[in-house]
């Protein structure tokens, strides 16, 4: 049980950590996020929605319950990971960038792994009759 939660909240922390961070940027939209947002084709006026749906959903896989939530969640991260990699190689960046997307979205899903493995975990087994 303490290894579950120990790898569930390590991994679910280092997401939700990336989430906030890249997320607090775009709902700002500073200067630089908004250049890298040209670059990539994209207007300006999506980066503060992406900023707040990022920190929103890191704070839904941060907090515990709520586990309909965290399912939407889990799959708001997945797309807007799959969605930046994939855009950043459509306007012309390095492949070698997919990489480092692929290492974040190993982190995600163990977290959701885990976060369901820890669910299995904490509920009452049901008595069979």
């Amino acid at each position: 049980m303490k290894k579950v939660k120990v790898i569930y909240w390590i991994s679910t922390i280092l997401i939700a950590g990336l989430m906030l961070f890249s997320g607090f940027p775009d709902l700002i939209s500073t200067k630089e996020a908004v250049e890298f947002f040209k670059q990539l084709g994209y207007p300006a006026y999506l980066l503060p929605f992406l900023g707040v749906a990022k920190m929103l959903g890191a704070i839904a896989i941060l907090i515990p319950g709520f586990n309909r939530l965290k399912e939407w969640a889990y799959a708001g991260i997945f797309f807007d990971l799959t969605g930046a990699a994939y855009s950043g190689v459509a306007a012309g960046g390095p492949i070698t960038g997919v990489l480092f997307f692929l290492v974040i979205l190993v982190v995600l899903f163990v977290s959701y792994i885990y976060h369901h493995k820890k669910l299995q975990l904490t509920q009452a087994p049901v008595p069979a009759y």
